[in-house]
């Protein structure tokens, strides 16, 4: 099921695994980088810097009332408090939205130990938390969007609408807005049922080269790829977990790009996995648990993960960019990370991956384009 780069032995690998996260945590932490100053509405309509920029970040579940309540005590107030400026000072924010935002109602899906139930039900109030931290657009492409069925998802999207969070993951639907005078669109696919297709290469090429057409920017969300021990190695090849198909992660974002896409960010392994230059257009292949309460593991790698800013130019190319660590250290929410342990784990694991890639991570957390011999 997965094959490890050959720069790395399938036997040792959780013993690797395990060092990239002290080596990333061990080192004395580097100069902090500034976050921008907040950034109002009105002073953003009036930006004049060319292109948008953009703050991705990966899986956002707040805290589950079913099958019981595990729910933060501020009941998620101050949950996304110590990262929201970094959120708000994009043109665009975006985040992978597990679970449902949903009051009551019953799972299509049912657990045998509820000790072990995975299945996510956040309150509809708590979609004001996530508009006020700043998200603008969320994938409702993943394996738990319909933990209540649609009926779950459709009361996800009447709840960001209420909000004026834009989103795309219900097979056909998009989102398409202006941020900094261009028009934007994102769709976002996975492989579960009822979605966006992943696993549809030909329909996927279609949906984004007619949305390319229209837009100036497209922006590509991604569900897929194994979990678990190794899932931050890259496989290049198709990846099965519990016997689900979750589809080759790298040629569907090669051919996504291809078809005219600007921007593809991913989750699903629950941990970060490499970055990528492809064609001038950047591929962030897992950007892990951003935001996630009790319910989703955050140990180790797991609990690691960063808000990546973005900057495009008007024709959609990568200009330049800069990852900000973040850990979670529950009860807590997200957290600047001073040591920058997922900057140092993106190095390694992008330079696994693509030894001889275009993409440049300093250890600051910059990201740029390698200098080319003539």
């Amino acid at each position: 099921m997965l094959k490890i780069s050959r720069q790395v032995n399938p036997a040792m690998l959780p013993l690797y695994l395990a060092a990239l996260l002290v080596s990333a945590c061990a080192t004395a932490p580097p100069p902090r980088i500034v976050a921008p100053p907040l950034v109002t509405a009105s002073e953003q309509s009036s930006s004049s810097h060319p292109g948008i920029t953009i703050a991705a970040v990966g899986d956002v579940m707040l805290g589950t009332d079913y099958p019981k309540n595990i729910l933060p005590d501020d009941d998620g107030v101050g949950f996304l408090g110590a990262v929201a400026p970094s959120l708000q000072s994009a043109d665009v924010a975006f985040g992978n939205l597990e679970g449902v935002l949903m009051d009551g109602g019953e799972p299509v899906k049912h657990c045998e130990h509820a000790n072990r139930c995975f299945l996510f039900r956040t309150p509809t109030r708590y979609a004001q938390y996530l508009h006020v931290a700043g998200f603008d657009v969320m994938s409702l492409a993943n394996n738990h969007a319909r933990d209540f069925g649609e009926e779950g998802r459709s009361s996800s999207m009447a709840t960001l609408d209420a909000v004026g969070i834009l989103h795309s993951g219900r097979e056909g639907t998009t989102a398409s807005w202006i941020a900094n005078h261009h028009k934007v669109a994102l769709i976002a696919f996975t492989p579960n049922v009822g979605s966006n297709p992943l696993l549809e290469l030909d329909t996927a090429r279609e949906q984004v080269a007619m949305l390319k057409q229209s837009h100036d920017i497209v922006i590509v969300s991604f569900h897929g790829g194994a979990e678990g021990d190794g899932a931050e190695i890259l496989p290049f090849e198709r990846e099965v977990f519990l016997g689900e198909d979750r589809g080759d992660v790298v040629e569907f974002a090669h051919a996504m790009i291809d078809a005219g896409a600007d921007l593809l960010l991913g989750s699903g392994p629950h941990v970060v996995r490499a970055m990528e230059l492809y064609k001038d257009r950047l591929i962030a292949y897992s950007l892990g648990n951003f935001a996630t309460y009790y319910g989703i593991s955050v140990e180790g790698t797991r609990g690691i993960a960063p808000i990546l800013q973005v900057q495009l130019g008007d024709d959609g190319k990568f200009v330049d960019g800069q990852i900000e660590a973040t850990m979670q250290i529950r009860p807590a929410g997200p957290t600047i990370d001073p040591a920058n342990c997922v900057v140092t784990l993106l190095r390694q694991l992008t330079e696994i991956a693509f030894r001889d890639g275009e993409l440049v991570i300093s250890e600051a957390g910059m990201l740029t384009r390698r200098a080319m011999e003539k």
